[in-house]
């Protein structure tokens, strides 16, 4: 009586223990064999990559480099000049506009916001004397004004040609040091020394070679950025960055 009684509950009691157990040998061997199925699918797909999704094709591409980078190896805003050979300038050709970015990277970086060590200020590190004699005399607007920067820019170099420019007619063409003189090299250079500092130089030829707080001499920046296409530049005595 009492066995008949208790058969169906242990019967109920079997079947629910055996659930258990096959439960737990299902959630052990159900996560190892999902983790094999999906690295098996990701190591037999059959996806391939097409070519021409990053094809260059039909695109503007003019930019190269060349061999100088103003910007220092520690990624800080102290933008030196250098004289080694291992940087880098963007290429945008040999007109007014390729001239003054290639000067521009060698000074900065191109960055207009840049102020060094020696407080040069901007995209051309101009130094606070400079900017007066171009009609310049706040130097914290000037850093934060790129109009008025690349106004500065263009006012300098037409005063610079306006002073050198019977240097430039004596010169260039001539070899001085070993770097044959051009008026787009004169022009950078007086940029980096001063008019006068470059006078000296062509005048004394190399023996007064006037060189920055950085190392870099007139003769580096006149071989550097010779042959660009300066004419375009008038010269102008009175010249103002005026917006």
């Amino acid at each position: 009586m009492h066995a008949e009684i208790l058969s169906p509950f242990l019967g109920n009691l079997g079947l629910t223990k055996l659930g258990i157990m096959m439960k737990k040998v299902i959630n052990y061997f159900a996560i190892p064999l999902a983790i094999i199925a999906i690295i098996h699918i990701a190591l037999s797909t059959n996806a391939t990559v097409d070519p021409e999704i990053y094809s260059t094709d039909g695109l503007e591409l003019n930019y190269t480099v060349s061999n100088d980078m103003a910007f220092n190896a520690n990624g800080t805003h102290e933008f030196a000049h250098s004289n080694e050979h291992h940087n880098y300038f963007p290429y945008l050709g040999k007109a007014y506009n390729g001239f003054k970015e290639a000067l521009a990277f060698k000074e900065s970086r191109g960055n207009y916001f840049a102020v060094n060590k020696y407080g040069y200020l901007g995209k051309y590190q101009f130094g606070a004397e400079t900017l007066k004699l171009i009609g310049v005399y706040n130097p914290n607007a000037f850093l934060y004004n790129p109009e008025l920067q690349e106004k500065a820019f263009r006012a300098n170099v037409e005063r610079n040609k306006w002073i050198l420019r019977k240097d430039i007619e004596r010169f260039v063409g001539k070899t001085i040091g070993g770097v044959t003189v051009t008026e787009s090299g004169i022009l950078a250079a007086a940029h980096l020394a001063g008019a006068g500092n470059v006078k000296k130089f062509l005048r004394s030829h190399g023996a007064e070679n006037f060189a920055d707080a950085f190392g870099t001499s007139i003769t580096y920046y006149i071989k550097r950025f010779s042959g660009y296409d300066t004419s375009a530049i008038k010269p102008d005595r009175k010249a103002k960055a005026v917006i």
